[in-house]
């Protein structure tokens, strides 16, 4: 089962009789078998073969071995259907949809194509965004693992924040798959997936040549070519290589213009070797800089001293570069086993200034901080799958193994003035950090039933050298054992029940380890999903659970002060509901409702609330694809008020932001416009509860401190495809 104009293997492709509801799926090779003397059919029966995006095919085989070839066609929601295979394959269908009917406009953004997660800017554009997901203020990826094509996203013992995930290196336009899943119930994923997990992945080809310029308000600009390097025969041969490069630039709507600049360029190369070996190379660099307005204090504006767009410490502003490469080598033993192997190296540098407190600590010279460092990052990881059928029984097999080293240069959190002058160093010193890993995962199918069961083992050391003390402390190390176990029944082509159990964990930042003696380094998460996915309509996907989710211990890690607050143990449940409905052939609708209690268990009631956890999300909107080449979407998304301390005395606004999406596509070109917050509303992307003071103010203040939305936006764009 292959891409017709890739040669890509496609997986997840559904296959079944024409007079037979019940099929099988396409593995990542692309192969599938299915047995057609148990339908008792005659030699004139026909297979259906469908994939999300794809044109439905009917055929009738004349061999035992085919080779099918698939066409990209519009998006249809009769083509997913529920099976045995549909747990793994349900989270997969929905971001398969959302990826092909919703226009994303940067790479951070893609992370909305999870139902239910959230993400805030707060400082200019160029830094990780904070993240919110099923009751938890993730900050910059503290409890949610992030992957690029198998490369870590999250950054260990960050200078600003333990698990910072920046995806700016990103060019949205190469995403292709968003593969992930909520909770600790997923044995690939390890340190920091206790909400849950992201893995991207890029195209291994592009369809064609493409130039874009996008250009807005505020003097945003943006340019995108990506460019195809090799001709049709070879790519028949199974060798695709392309080159694609994004230059942006924009001041935002802010009174301290932003100068906002970032350049990426990325380069992926895939080839056969032999006749069952895939090597596919990546490299890439990225780097922005940027000025920023930062949080200001309610006060600030309702005393006139700044507008929402104002700023009281205009220096503040940072820099960031990432360079990547990758060779991963896939080896095909046979149709039902495979071996991959990944070597992955990143060289990162980061410098952030910011002013969160103004004149608290010191009255005459302010509170600016610099936060900095660079990294180093190699890693290597394993993976064995084999699929096999003894009996009556369908068993897949999956081992995993590898490791991942970080080596920081020194990590700095100083006391700065106007960016310049550095008055105190508060922390500086560089940082080891090894995780290695192994991993071991069964699945077992029989009828309805699927029962899958692993564990991963995970053994992480910590080492930093203090550059600021003569006295040394000693290396801190522990392992961590994660069992998983996930059910599933499927009742009948409409209905499918699972239930997903697991344990993960977060690590603490080295430099806290370290210093309190390796106490609680790995603290546990234990979680439980009950579900059902639903197909009531042939139009109509509906996924829905309720969740448990028990921290051992939750961390509150103040990148800012250089400090980790553990806030003891917490304890979440909520529910998740996920529609999707096709109305016809080319219009579309999708909802995503989210409720979630999280809660301090060593608090009393009343003083138990988490800060700034969401409690309510949604998101939804309509899409539309017409034939003639008119497409878009209006979409909404709505968070709920939430408490802002621990005893909810004060209180973070919630929003409802809608943005217009509206293109004309054709074979050469594509025109359009997006607008983000199209009812120009007044809303706050982010907000702490934060004690400061203003100069000249006698004492200081506790309140709330923001970062507005980015309020009417439009901007236009114009492709040219050849």
């Amino acid at each position: 089962m292959i891409d017709k104009q890739s040669k890509e293997p496609l997986e997840m492709a559904y296959i079944r009789w024409a007079n037979n509801s019940q099929g099988v799926t396409s593995n990542k090779q692309g192969y599938f078998s299915i047995n057609k003397k148990s339908t008792a059919l005659t030699d004139t029966s026909a297979l259906i073969i469908s994939f999300i995006g794809f044109h439905t095919q009917q055929l009738k085989p004349n061999t035992s071995s085919l080779l099918i070839e698939m066409e990209k066609g519009p998006v249809n929601l009769q083509e997913i259907v529920i099976t045995p295979q549909s747990a793994a394959a349900s989270f997969h269908a929905i971001s398969k949809i959302d990826l092909n009917l919703q226009p994303v406009r940067s790479a951070q953004e893609i992370l909305r194509i999870v139902p239910g997660l959230f993400i805030g800017q707060h400082q200019g554009g160029g830094k990780a965004e904070q993240i919110f997901l099923r009751g938890f203020d993730v900050d910059h990826g503290t409890d949610i693992n992030i992957s690029a094509d198998g490369i870590p996203v999250n950054m260990v013992s960050h200078a600003h924040g333990q698990g910072y995930a920046d995806m700016h290196f990103l060019i949205p336009e190469l995403v292709t798959n968003v593969d992930y899943g909520k909770g600790p119930y997923y044995t690939q994923y390890g340190n920091l997936a206790t909400a849950g997990y992201v893995s991207l992945n890029t195209a291994n080809s592009i369809d064609k040549n493409t130039i874009k310029l996008e250009g807005g308000q505020f003097n945003t600009m943006r340019a995108l070519a990506m460019i195809d390097l090799l001709n049709n025969r070879q790519k028949q041969k199974g060798t695709n290589a392309y080159l694609a490069s994004e230059f942006m630039y924009s001041d935002g709507p802010f009174v301290s213009q932003q100068h906002f600049n970032r350049f990426n360029i990325f380069g992926k190369f895939n080839t056969k070797i032999g006749a069952n070996n895939k090597l596919s190379v990546i490299a890439s660099a990225f780097n922005s800089q940027w000025n920023a307005s930062g949080q200001i204090p309610e006060r600030a504006v309702k005393s006139g001293l700044v507008n929402r767009f104002g700023a009281i410490d205009s220096t503040e502003g940072g820099y960031t570069s990432r360079l990547n490469t990758s060779a991963k080598l896939t080896t095909y033993l046979n149709h039902s086993t495979t071996l991959e192997n990944q070597l992955y190296y990143t060289h990162y540098n980061f410098s952030l200034h910011s002013n969160f407190t103004f004149f608290l600590n010191d009255p005459v010279n302010g509170d600016q901080i610099r936060q900095r460092e660079a990294r180093d990052m190699l890693g290597y990881q394993f993976k064995f799958t084999n699929t096999a059928a003894p009996g009556q029984w369908n068993i897949q097999s999956v081992y995993g193994a590898g490791f991942r080293a970080d080596q920081t240069y020194n990590s700095e959190l100083s006391h700065t003035i106007n960016r310049n002058t550095v008055l105190a160093y508060k922390q500086l010193g560089d940082i080891q950090e090894a995780n290695a890993f192994g991993s071991a995962d069964e699945t077992f199918e029989k009828d309805r039933w699927q029962i899958n069961v692993g564990s991963r083992f995970d053994y992480l050391n910590f080492h930093y050298y203090n550059k600021l003390s003569s006295d040394q402390l000693p290396d801190q190390h522990k392992w961590i054992v994660s069992p998983k176990l996930n059910i599933q029944y499927t009742l009948n082509a409409k209905t499918q029940l699972y239930l997903k159990s697991g344990k993960g964990f977060h690590s603490n930042d080295a430099r806290v380890v370290t210093l309190n003696k390796g106490y609680e380094i790995l603290p546990a998460a234990w979680g439980a999903d009950l579900g059902v996915l639903l197909k009531p309509a042939p139009n109509l996907v509906v996924n829905a659970a309720i969740w448990w989710l028990y921290m051992q211990q939750e961390f509150v890690y103040v990148g800012d002060e250089g400090v980790v607050e553990p806030s003891g143990k917490t304890k979440r449940m909520g529910i998740d509901l996920s529609g999707r409905y096709q109305l016809n052939s080319w219009l579309f609708a999708d909802l995503n409702v989210n409720l979630a209690r999280p809660r301090s268990m060593e608090a009393a009631k009343g003083e138990n609330y988490i800060p700034l956890a969401p409690i309510f999300t949604g998101t939804g909107g309509i899409n539309w694809q017409l034939k003639s080449g008119f497409n878009g979407s209006i979409r909404y998304r709505y968070m709920h008020n939430r408490p802002a301390n621990e005893e909810n005395s004060v209180t973070a606004k919630g929003y409802t932001v809608a943005d217009l999406s509206f293109n004309y596509t054709q074979k050469k070109y594509e025109v359009g416009i997006a607008i983000e917050n199209l009812l120009n509303v007044q809303w706050n992307e982010t907000q702490f509860y934060t004690e400061s003071r203003l100069k000249n103010e006698p004492a200081p203040v506790s309140e709330i401190h923001f970062t507005p939305g980015t309020p009417f936006f439009a901007k236009l764009k114009c492709a040219i495809f050849f």
